[in-house]
């Protein structure tokens, strides 16, 4: 329910009409945009290039794949119409029965099987390669229990799709791209995450293997907040796509796909936010600094403040500094404290006629702590406001890693960590583990932990040498991470 109360007081999203979807509001729209934007120069950065593929999918192309249209078939949503006509027996609509289509159509779940469709008919020869593209779109799986932005049966996400000549490549690409995501997590919205390797339960479906960034929320549970996958020749090989090599040997190509989506805001929200409200990143914050002038009401003292406050504004424009001047005549200065407090906004100035006359402004900052009165210096105040912004990014990181290597625990034995979970002590486990679905599937139904990756930090060669398996004993195959997870 809080996370519920915070998104919806900062307005990011409302209700929809259509159960399992959200409304993104502008505050909330604002904020992805700021981290797509950021997210999207690093994709090109990578070599990929922006492209957009069909929202509707034949039915027959999900087919190809075996584990693919398994992995989807329960979430996908079908148009078979394509004109509605009125109801003969009432006054509705119904689908025309003469508009029926020769084959269902899929709503977008993903898009590897109409790209890698079109990309048979791009790739003939190791020049073509690599090939890198990128998808900003919205996709539907159909989900029953659904949370804005965590879960919701359509999400506004990127996808990237890969194809390359050699499996090194290929492998190179998707890791690549897993950093990627982990860097932006870090720069931008202060979220660290723990790199790592999903089991083969956890997989994609129609992956070879699945790297993750896991995310840890304040109240222990996991996040998983992007993908990036090794597809190995699996698609090529469901689409025939091939290539002519150095020698003119023919070749399936090796493919990648990789993908972050709304999910991200989800993340955000809980890693930062407080009972007072949203607490926002300055990277990623619409609005960074909030100029609010208080004891308006007489012409001249308008003016004065108005006067004094045009070089600020001038200084925070010089430095790019996102800013906003709540002038808004008909609401009291603490109702505006309140509302730009549950947007998140980091810093607040507020600035009266007295505080012109002293040539000072009174500045507070969305983490708390004491108002500060400060004096106006107009050759240093946009770097000194750039400095307070940067500090407030980093402090929200440093609480984060904090966060994360408190509740991050190395235990024994399996009933130590399920003793901990039933008490509430919820957090990262790190344990020796022998890959074993049938075992993985019992402790997901005895404590509802799940594991989260195979930390690549804790998997280099001689990791598990000389450990037993917590849960059955055995010889440890891997360090694996359980958790409770959204």
């Amino acid at each position: 329910q809080w996370y519920s109360d915070v998104i919806m007081a900062a307005e990011m999203v409302d209700q929809s009409p259509v159960k399992g979807c959200m409304v993104i509001r502008p505050w909330g729209m604002a904020v992805w945009d700021e981290l797509r934007d950021a997210l999207n120069a690093r994709i090109k950065a990578a070599g990929a290039q922006n492209a957009y593929f069909p929202l509707f999918i034949p039915m027959s192309f999900l087919s190809k794949e075996a584990e693919h249209v398994e992995g989807f078939a329960k979430e996908c949503a079908l148009v078979t119409h394509h004109r509605l006509t009125k109801d003969p027996d009432g006054p509705g609509l119904i689908p025309d029965p003469a508009a029926k289509l020769e084959e269902p159509l899929v709503v977008r779940p993903t898009s590897e099987t109409i790209i890698w469709d079109m990309f048979g008919n791009w790739i003939s020869s190791h020049r073509d390669l690599p090939l890198k593209i990128n998808q900003w779109a919205n996709v539907v799986r159909w989900e029953l229990r659904t949370r804005p932005f965590l879960r919701s049966a359509e999400f506004l996400w990127q996808e990237g799709h890969t194809a390359h000549a050699t499996k090194e490549e290929a492998v190179e690409c998707s890791r690549e791209m897993l950093d990627v995501y982990a860097d932006t997590c870090r720069d931008y919205l202060a979220v660290p995450v723990v790199k790592g390797t999903k089991s083969p339960s956890e997989r994609f479906a129609g992956a070879d293997d699945t790297f993750t960034i896991e995310a840890l929320m304040q109240n222990g549970w996991a996040l998983q907040s992007g993908t990036s996958h090794f597809l190995g020749q699996n698609f090529a090989r469901a689409f025939d796509v091939t290539f002519q090599n150095k020698q003119q040997k023919s070749e399936l190509v090796w493919a990648t796909s990789w993908g972050v989506s709304t999910r991200l805001l989800g993340a955000l929200v809980m890693t930062h936010s407080d009972d007072k409200g949203l607490v926002l990143p300055p990277m990623v914050s619409p609005c960074q600094v909030v100029i609010v002038p208080v004891g308006r009401g007489k012409a001249e003292n308008d003016a004065k403040v108005d006067a004094f406050l045009a070089p600020l504004e001038a200084q925070l424009k010089a430095q790019g500094i996102r800013y906003k001047v709540d002038d808004r005549d008909k609401v009291k200065p603490g109702s505006k404290f309140y509302e730009w407090e549950r947007k998140g906004v980091p810093l607040r100035i507020e600035c009266g006629p007295r505080d012109a006359d002293a040539n000072s402004f009174v500045i507070a900052s969305r983490l708390g702590g004491e108002k500060e009165t400060v004096e106006f210096d107009e050759a240093t105040f946009g770097a000194t406001m750039d400095k307070r912004l940067k500090d407030y990014q980093q402090e929200l990181l440093e609480r984060a890693e904090q966060r994360l290597s408190d509740k991050t625990f190395e235990v024994s034995s399996y009933q130590e960590m399920k003793d901990a979970l039933e008490k509430g002590d919820t957090g990262f486990f790190l344990v020796p583990w022998r890959d074993d679905a049938d075992d993985e599937e019992k402790v997901k139904q005895d404590c509802r932990a799940t594991i989260r990756c195979f930390p690549f930090a804790h998997n280099g060669e001689g990791a598990v040498e000389g450990k037993k398996c917590f849960y059955s004993g055995e010889d440890a195959t891997h360090m694996a991470i359980f958790a409770r997870a959204y």
